[in-house]
């Protein structure tokens, strides 16, 4: 097919390219080795992840040819090889960033060749950049939770919350520039690449799957699990309705901005099952419409007083709210699955792209909210969303992971009418 063949082509056919990858490698291997000596323990790591994800493809196929672009194996080793053989330290986050970008790329393109995945270039640009983002939300969870639990220095290092999150957010900032400049360079090179495939990967027999075989899942009716009959979650969602116009009644009484906003988009939010289903036909049952409304009712009682008054609320509310995020990123991932049918992602990558896709928004999450909130500071302001340092920051990003985790491993079910009317909505409105 010729959006394999051009996925393909990430592996060219050159001597003069296989022979640039290796001394990389080699280089990378070096790095390692001197990071190691340095007690520079996460460039260690990087570097040998990074070593595995390039030579892959050669242990795959025993073929010391066969591997991916030199430049980007530059792109994933510059920030170790600067680190290790450099005069200076980098002065920006951007280089690392990339790096991580790149890498993914790499892991994903392989993944194609060598697994039952399927994709095609587009695809792999907008997984790119969710990949970047991911990378490195998942990087910092990883270094505070190792500072945390084993007393390393990688993030709690000394300075105060604030500042170490107002660091963090910077690096959060040069990731989404790097994700968008790694998903174009992406782009670019499948729109101009002209080398020829190697003949060990454009021949290669990709792992046979039936397009069919989980192209059909029972679906589970979300109002019928709950155990409430229909017209009392109606109800309930028209009661959380209600209580949200008192909440903002209430924020304009006493001008309460925080309260009062949250409080507008939240009603606006639970309005919009009902929109989707009246001018899309989309299957929105009342069950779903529920979870959607108690995900920004909670969220907006906690505005009012609960976030202060109980420490642990804020954990629920992140994990109800990452639920229903990655609920609805679920449904727009399974309908493109089924719509395109040069698209195949098994169960294991659908679950490992939900994750990436919670860790990528919860990075712009995280930078829209520092954003809101230094902003007020600087304006004399009380901010709408606010922050509260480094430990605030991971926590909320942990407690948005478990979200996602409990609906890739038991919500998905209840999505399944949804996503194949998502699908259906895409074949008309696309007509292909």
């Amino acid at each position: 097919m010729e959006t394999t063949d051009r996925l393909a082509a990430m592996f060219p056919e050159s001597s003069r390219n296989a022979a640039l990858s290796w001394l990389l490698v080699g280089l990378l291997v070096l790095g390692a080795i001197g990071g190691g000596w340095l007690e520079a323990y996460a460039s260690v790591l990087f570097a040998l992840v990074a070593v595995a994800v390039a030579t892959a493809p050669a242990i795959r196929f025993r073929d010391l040819t066969v591997m991916p672009p030199w430049y980007f194996v530059f792109l994933v080793a510059l920030p170790v090889l600067w680190e290790a053989f450099g005069p200076q330290p980098l002065v920006t986050g951007i280089v690392p960033a990339l790096a991580l970008g790149t890498l993914g790329l790499l892991a994903v393109v392989e993944l194609h060749r060598f697994t039952s995945l399927r994709l095609v270039p587009w695809f792999s640009v907008v997984l790119t950049v969710v990949v970047t983002l991911a990378m490195i939300g998942l990087l910092n969870i990883f270094r505070w939770t190792s500072d945390t639990l084993l007393g390393t220095t990688f993030l709690l290092d000394g300075r105060s919350q604030d500042a170490i999150n107002a660091a963090v957010m910077i690096e959060f900032s040069y990731a989404v520039v790097a994700g968008l400049l790694a998903g174009f360079v992406v782009f670019v090179h499948f729109r101009l690449s002209d080398t020829e495939t190697h003949p060990r990967v454009a021949g290669s027999s990709p792992p046979h799957h039936d397009g069919d075989d989980d192209r059909s899942v029972d679906a589970v009716v979300l109002s019928d699990r709950l155990g409430i009959p229909i017209a009392r979650q109606r109800a309930l969602t028209r009661a959380m309705q209600l209580v949200l116009v008192g909440i903002f009644v209430y924020g304009l009484f006493v001008r309460d901005l925080p309260v009062l906003t949250n409080a507008a988009l939240a009603i606006a939010i639970t309005f919009i099952p009902a929109l989707l289903r009246r001018n899309y036909a989309l299957p929105i049952e009342p069950g779903l419409a529920l979870w959607v409304a108690s995900a920004v009712f909670f969220h907006t009682l906690g505005t009012v007083a609960l976030y202060d008054a109980i420490a642990p609320y804020d954990h629920l509310t992140h994990t109800l709210s990452a639920s229903v995020v990655a609920a609805a990123g679920y449904a727009v991932l399974r309908a493109i699955h089924l719509h395109e049918r040069s698209i195949h992602l098994p169960p294991w990558a659908m679950f490992t792209f939900l994750i990436a896709f919670i860790l990528a928004i919860g990075v712009i999450w995280e930078i829209l909210e520092f954003i809101v909130d230094q902003g007020a500071l600087a304006l004399g302001m009380e901010p709408v969303l606010a922050q509260h340092g480094i430990d605030d920051t991971i926590v909320d990003m942990i407690f948005n992971v478990v979200g996602a985790l409990l609906v890739a491993t038991w919500g998905t079910l209840y999505l399944v009418e949804l996503s194949e009317a998502l699908a259906a909505l895409l074949e008309d409105r696309l007509g292909t």
